[in-house]
């Protein structure tokens, strides 16, 4: 377990069980109290007099603790694992300032006595660390503060402040993948429920990083305040009160406040600086100190280039050569020693064709199939990876999400992967594991679609739309408004693969519709309608003949929005028959208006296929029940042919390709036509609103 969290266990007589960085510690019951009995007392520190030695304690112990936070927030992986630093900062601020108010009155009540008024921490900090010379003392203690206020602090203060808006901003991004995973069953729900938990607890902390910097900045506005203070109220107090000369009242209070500053000012820059590691950490499995030898020391040439520069410098004429040549001869030892080493290890390290292979075989090696996967070349990385300007990812979100509103229910996740037995600039996408599409797009070119106009040919590759077949060219980037000004439609590669893998999901929404989809439907039409959902389903309709009615719709193209209409309608004819075909007849009949306007629009006169009488008598007499429901061969290759003849006429002429037949052999000739024309739609007589009237716009078997 990363980070600290407490957790009461069984068997610890009252007290808590907690883990710090994975080590379990038993704390006593009273541990609750600690953190404001703490505050308490530094709060009590700004009203109380300290005497001299407890105030020599409180300020070692003040750098201590700095030092502490240093080095743990130094050796900390991830900056959740110090997560409670954002509370901690308040509190070592407190601390400081509380000293602060502490020292102060010790100075003005005692400062005439010695430079040891306010103990010697403070003493050893204004004779040893600044000589004694309160000038060099002021200058020293205003160089500190710049440091730590407008470097240290400023920078942490806003990489927490970007930190923040970045880990906001993707917090939606990552809940939807960890979702994505949990839904793939790549992780379970407590892994996904810890994930939500890191999530929103990241970006909680870089919150709270942007505002606990603040205090950094307060305590250094502050402890310049108090030293003037210190100085003036100091010098006031020993000439007036005291009697002092004006020598040994600067000799005794500038010095003691000098001194106390720089008490204070020094942790807080330790302080400040871990604040720095913390939020300017990148993710790693290492620490800093692990991080920065790995990957500083990690290319011994750019060594041996800085020991030539620093040779070049050392041989200058008033350099001082014994530094730089001997500083340049250790760089270029170690950049030798690293070079030799790494040209050694990929000898002296078994390949994974040598390496012994003793594990027994289980259930993790079967690996779940992806219910809808896409492949990519290498040379299509890119598009993929968002560092490099790829936003095929986003494109895939939003192709979900309008398969979603348009059709009715949410598809599964679409996996990728890069497939190195597939040509570079190659794709395809698989359905449980089968490839049911694939093409070929160029990164860095543009795709122009011919829709029928165009007015000139392009110079470039000439291909095929992978999604609809038209006729495209493959042009430089460059060809851009030339092509769209001779009448293409200009896209990019991510569009491209987006646009055909939506194309694929609407042609096999039926597989995509399985048991989860189905029950996952049924949970949202509980939401807003849960009288119904549980009546209906699975009491009257089991889930098997539900979701078998509604793959029969998709299997046709007819979306299932209207789940409440569809799961009413079971209802209705549920107590009278089970069997999935009967039960979709009378869906699509009670659809008919949404399966009109999604084939022709708002359009109130329909314009359609029909079958000459005869042949339809034929038809009926062949395909009917009970009559066999076989057709012979020549009956049906011309009934195949006309078909798609008449449909490819109906969309030439902008009309929506739809056949209208009888009822009875409505589903028969449906899936006869299916393959040959597959954009054909086949209503029955009872499919069409009486509100709409019906215009043949052909006449299949009038020249037969």
């Amino acid at each position: 377990m990363n980070g600290a969290t407490t957790s009461p266990q069984p068997g610890t007589a009252g007290g808590q069980r907690v883990s710090v960085a994975g080590v379990m510690l038993n704390l006593p019951p009273w541990k609750a109290l600690a953190a404001p009995v703490v505050i308490v007392l530094v709060l009590a520190m700004m009203i109380l007099p300290l005497p001299a030695p407890l105030l020599d304690l409180l300020f070692t112990f003040n750098i201590a603790l700095a030092l502490l936070v240093l080095l743990v927030a130094a050796y900390t992986v991830r900056p959740l694992d110090f997560a409670v630093f954002p509370s901690l900062l308040l509190v070592t601020t407190l601390l400081r300032l509380s000293l602060n108010v502490a020292s102060t009155r010790a100075v003005l009540m005692h400062g005439h006595t010695g430079t040891d008024a306010a103990g010697k921490v403070i003493e050893s900090f204004a004779s040893f660390l600044i000589g004694g010379n309160f000038a060099v003392g002021i200058i020293v203690f205003a160089i500190i503060t710049v440091i730590n206020f407008v470097v240290v602090t400023k920078g942490a203060g806003r990489i927490a402040e970007v930190s923040a808006r970045f880990a906001l901003d993707a917090l939606p991004g990552k809940q939807m993948a960890i979702d994505a995973d949990l839904n793939a069953g790549q992780i379970d729900q407590a892994e996904a429920r810890r994930r939500r938990v890191d999530v929103s607890r990241e970006a909680d902390f870089y919150g709270s990083m942007d505002g606990a910097s603040k205090f950094v900045r307060g305590d250094a506005v502050a402890g310049i305040l108090i030293v003037f203070i210190n100085v003036i109220g100091g010098l006031l107090i020993g000439t007036v009160q005291h009697s002092l000369s004006v020598e040994q009242a600067a000799n005794n209070y500038i010095l003691l406040a000098i001194g106390d500053a720089l008490v204070a000012q020094v942790p807080a820059l330790v302080i400040s600086v871990a604040a720095g590691l913390i939020v300017s950490r990148v993710a790693d499995d290492d620490d800093v100190g692990g991080q920065v030898m790995k990957q500083l020391l990690s290319l011994p040439r750019a060594l041996g280039l800085t020991a030539g520069v620093i040779a070049l410098l050392g041989v200058v004429p008033g350099m001082p050569h014994l530094a730089f040549l001997a500083l340049a001869a250790g760089i270029g030892y170690l950049s030798w020693w690293l070079s030799e080493r790494q040209s050694r290890t990929p000898a002296e390290t078994p390949t994974d064709e040598t390496a012994p292979v003793d594990t027994e075989a289980s259930w993790n090696d079967v690996v779940p199939v992806d219910v809808l996967g896409l492949e990519v070349g290498y040379r299509l990385i890119q598009l993929v990876d968002r560092e490099q300007g790829g936003d095929l990812l986003s494109r895939i979100k939003g192709v979900r999400k309008k398969f979603a509103q348009e059709v009715g229910f949410l598809p599964p996740s679409v996996h990728i992967r890069d497939q190195l037995e597939l040509k570079p600039t190659a794709y395809r996408v698989t359905l449980k594991g089968v490839v049911i599409g694939e093409a070929e797009v160029f990164p860095g070119m543009l795709l122009a679609i011919d829709p029928g106009n165009a007015t000139q040919p392009l110079q470039g590759t000439a291909t095929r739309e992978p999604a609809f077949g038209l006729p495209a060219t493959w042009v430089d980037a460059r060809q851009r408004e030339n092509a769209q000004a001779a009448g293409y439609t200009v896209v990019d590669p991510a569009t491209v693969v987006a646009t055909h893998l939506h194309h694929l999901m609407q042609l096999h929404a039926a597989r995509l519709f399985g048991r989860a989809e189905a029950q996952q439907l049924l949970d949202h039409l509980a939401s807003y309608a849960p009288k119904l959902a549980d009546e209906i389903v699975p009491k009257l309709v089991p889930m098997p003949v539900f979701q078998k009615v509604l793959q029969n719709l998709l299997e046709e193209s007819v979306h299932v929005r209207d789940l409440r209409g569809i799961v009413e309608t079971l209802g209705e004819h549920g107590a009278r028959t089970q069997d999935p075909n009967e039960l979709t007849r009378e869906v699509r009949v009670a659809l008919a208006p949404a399966i009109v306007q999604q084939a022709w629009g708002a359009s109130r006169e329909l314009s359609v296929v029909a079958i000459e009488p005869e042949l339809e008598n034929l038809l009926v007499q062949a395909l009917a029940q009970g009559a066999g429901g076989s057709l012979e061969p020549g009956v049906a290759e011309y009934l195949v042919t006309a078909s798609a003849q008449a449909a490819q006429a109906q969309e030439d002429a902008g009309h929506s390709a739809c056949l209208l037949v009888p009822d009875r052999i409505r589903v028969p000739l449906a899936r006869l036509l299916k393959k040959a024309a597959p954009r054909l739609r086949v209503l029955g007589h009872a499919e069409i609103p009486d509100t709409h009237s019906i215009r043949i716009g052909r006449l299949i078997g009038e020249t037969r």
